[in-house]
């Protein structure tokens, strides 16, 4: 699982490199956000631009990373290609998570907050 990360000021984002989030590689996922999210604070923009498939497993760990991160510390998603995004709507997760379209929306957002 290849994950590109930058921090500025307050916001860490994370882009993921692989084209699949599934049961082979969401358990490595989520290893890896914790590993990144560890100690840190402010909000976690998840930049999911070349991410082309998505399972239930790719869904669970994206949560449970969210749940990582505690309740002082938001999610934000950004970059949903139509696959992963209807994943997101079918399963209502869409109203869990902030979903922005683009990396820098997400930025402007998360700067404004």
């Amino acid at each position: 699982m290849q994950l590109q990360t930058r921090t500025q000021s307050t916001v860490t984002t994370v882009t993921v490199l692989d084209a699949r989030i599934d049961a082979a590689t969401a358990i490595q996922f989520k290893e890896r956000m914790r590993d990144i999210t560890a100690g840190g604070e402010g909000r976690v923009v998840l930049d999911l631009t070349q991410v082309k498939f998505l399972d239930s497993s790719g869904l669970g760990a994206i949560v449970a990373v969210k749940k990582l991160l505690g309740p002082e510390r938001m999610l934000d998603l950004c970059g949903l290609t139509p696959t992963v995004e209807k994943v997101f709507r079918l399963t209502r997760m869409d109203t869990v998570f902030t979903i922005h379209p683009t990396l820098d929306a997400a930025i402007e957002d998360a700067a404004s907050a």
